[in-house]
C-alpha cells in the first residue's frame, strides 16, 4: 500500500497534515520523532515524506541525509516542512536532495502543488 509519511514532532501539525493528504485522497502515517520514522522506513516505502527538520535530537537534515545515503529511499521525494525563511535553510535542504520546502503553516493548496508536482495527482 502506498502512503505519504509525515515525519514531525509536533504532533498536533503531523496530524493535520495528515488529515489534509487524506482530503487530496492520498493515504497518510505519521512519525513523531527521528527514530520513529527511520524504524517505518526500514520496512515501508513511503511515496513521498514531509519532513521537519527542527526536531530534538536527530534533526531533519540528518534523517535526510540518512534517506538519500539509502538505496531503496534515495529517489522518494521528500518535502521539507518548516517554520524557518531563511535562505540558508533552504539552500542546505537542497544540496541534501529535498524535493521542495513548504513554509509553516501548510495551507492544503500547498500540499496539494506538492503532490500534484511529483506526479501523485493531477
Amino acid at each position: 500500500m502506498s502512503f505519504a509519511l509525515v515525519i514531525d514532532d509536533n504532533q498536533q501539525t503531523a496530524r493535520a497534515l495528515v488529515e489534509m493528504l487524506t482530503l487530496l485522497g492520498v493515504a497518510g502515517r505519521t512519525a513523531f520523532s527521528p527514530t520513529a520514522a527511520l524504524q517505518i522506513v526500514s520496512h515501508d516505502t513511503p511515496e513521498v515524506i514531509f519532513l521537519d527538520v527542527h526536531m530534538p535530537g536527530v534533526d531533519g537534515f540528518e534523517v535526510l541525509s540518512y534517506l538519500r545515503r539509502e538505496p531503496r529511499l534515495e529517489h522518494t521525494p521528500v518535502f521539507v516542512i518548516t517554520s524557518d525563511d531563511q535562505p540558508e535553510m533552504a539552500l542546505r535542504a537542497r544540496q541534501l536532495g529535498a524535493r521542495g520546502i513548504l513554509l509553516k503553516p501548510i495551507s492544503l493548496d500547498m500540499l496539494e502543488n506538492a503532490l500534484r508536482e511529483i506526479g501523485r495527482i493531477s
